[in-house]
């Protein structure tokens, strides 16, 4: 299960480390993608992004087809090096608005990266009481 919240630097290739603790849970190749909601990427096994857009595979072909396209069009599957890095393409740096200092958080079955002043920001707005009413409508 990935958990955790770790702080690295995007180097002049976009490059970026992908800490071993992930790396072991995610497998030797990864899948980054935009996020469809938020500012950042997604990371995910092989089985992990199966897993992740088997549903649209069940929605309308119209709506199936548009977001499948919007994920896929910039979505990177890689390998890291020897060094844990993996290389981001320009695309995925620009749409999570990436810049020297980067946020990468596990979240169970994958994981986000995130520009460090963006997560900061969406920290600080956090409202933990609102949350909290939410998993109580949820019987957690």
């Amino acid at each position: 299960m990935l958990g955790g919240e770790y702080r690295h630097s995007l180097d002049a290739k976009n490059r970026i480390f992908i800490p071993a603790k992930l790396r072991e849970e995610l497998g030797d190749t990864l899948v980054i993608a935009k996020d469809i909601r938020e500012k950042c990427l997604k990371v995910y096994s092989l089985e992990g992004w199966q897993d992740y857009i088997k549903p649209l595979r069940d929605q309308k072909r119209k709506l199936s087809e548009k977001i499948i396209r919007f994920l896929h069009s910039s979505m990177a599957q890689v390998v890291p090096d020897s060094q844990g890095r993996v290389v981001l393409p320009p695309e995925l740096v620009s749409h999570a608005t990436l810049e020297k200092n980067v946020v990468i958080i596990g979240c169970c079955d994958y994981a986000e990266i995130w520009s460090e002043s963006v997560y900061t920001e969406l920290k600080e707005q956090e409202d933990i009481s609102s949350i909290l009413a939410e998993l109580e409508e949820l019987g957690l």
